[in-house]
């Protein structure tokens, strides 16, 4: 692998055993924020052999709903190439589809261990967008998700190191780097939820605003996107999208879309910030939000 050349997807070869740089970066994704999630949990006073445990039930449920979510959406390739269907390798990964999965896992693995949902949603919340950051960069190895095509100037404008421009040179022609937007995006959203801590804002407030911060960044990008998973939906939902998303085009012109008129991501990143947005106002009018993030007595290192 050479800086400057676009980089083989295959890290290590052992005969017919490859290790993916996909894979290698998603799990050290995981790793690193199982590692922010066991060092937030002490200050709760809870044991890290139990965010171990959870990770056997969450990190199966979120790449089992991630890749289900995305062949669902492409059944129509997949219908045509079954093999591809577990070559999760390559790609196609929805992070809401990983969401979704590990939520559930998550809800039912903390019932059974009686830990309060949201605190522990608190708890992760930084570690799930850390990861997202990071995770994205396994997009940048299989030169996907990213945006229309621009020119290498553009890309130079933004001060961007050679080899991350070389590695958006894709068949001749320079692409918007929108997995590099997205991860910039998710790194200042987790600095923001390590924050947001010393302001010990209500049980559940550090997850929704995690949930409108990660969805609005998705939200706009996801505009610029050329792979976006589409369907065919109703035209007012279809102008409503697109004008919640014109000021972007100020600065640059909306991704094409092969098929459909309504990015699927972009539809439920705006559901998630309403409900976000929704559920801090509703628990705090309905005074449901009276628990702090961190009682006194739940800190264990001050």
């Amino acid at each position: 692998m050479l800086f400057g050349q676009v980089i083989d997807p295959v890290a290590i070869s052992l005969g017919p055993l490859q290790i993916h740089w996909y894979g290698i970066i998603m799990g050290s994704a995981a790793l690193i924020g199982l590692w922010i999630a066991i060092l937030e949990g002490k200050r709760h006073g809870l044991d890290s052999e139990l965010f171990l445990d959870m990770m056997i039930w969450v990190i199966p449920a979120a790449i089992l709903g991630a890749r289900l979510y995305y062949v669902f959406f492409e059944w129509d390739y997949y219908l045509q190439n079954p093999g591809d269907i577990v070559a999760v390798w390559k790609g196609g990964l929805a992070i809401h589809g990983g969401l979704i999965g590990a939520l559930v896992a998550g809800a039912i693995f903390m019932k059974k261990r009686e830990v309060p949902f949201l605190q522990m949603a608190d708890i992760v919340a930084p570690s799930i967008i850390l990861g997202q950051a990071i995770g994205r960069w396994g997009n940048f190895i299989n030169q996907e998700a990213h945006g229309g095509e621009v020119s290498r100037q553009f890309l130079e404008g933004l001060h961007l190191p050679d080899w991350l421009i070389e590695g958006m040179n894709i068949q001749g022609m320079y692409y918007h780097p929108t997995f590099l937007y997205e991860s910039v995006w998710n790194l200042t959203g987790f600095l923001l939820l390590l924050g947001m801590r010393k302001w010990n804002p209500r049980r559940g407030e550090i997850f929704f605003t995690y949930l409108i911060w990660y969805s609005l960044g998705r939200f706009f990008i996801e505009g610029l996107r050329t792979d976006s998973l589409t369907f065919d939906g109703p035209s007012w939902l279809a102008s409503l999208l697109n004008g919640l998303w014109t000021p972007m085009q100020v600065l640059f012109e909306p991704g094409v879309m092969v098929d459909g008129n309504i990015r699927i991501a972009q539809l439920v990143s705006l559901c998630l910030v309403l409900a976000g947005a929704g559920l801090i106002v509703f628990r705090r009018l309905k005074g449901k939000a009276d628990e702090p993030y961190l009682k006194k007595e739940d800190s264990v290192i001050g």
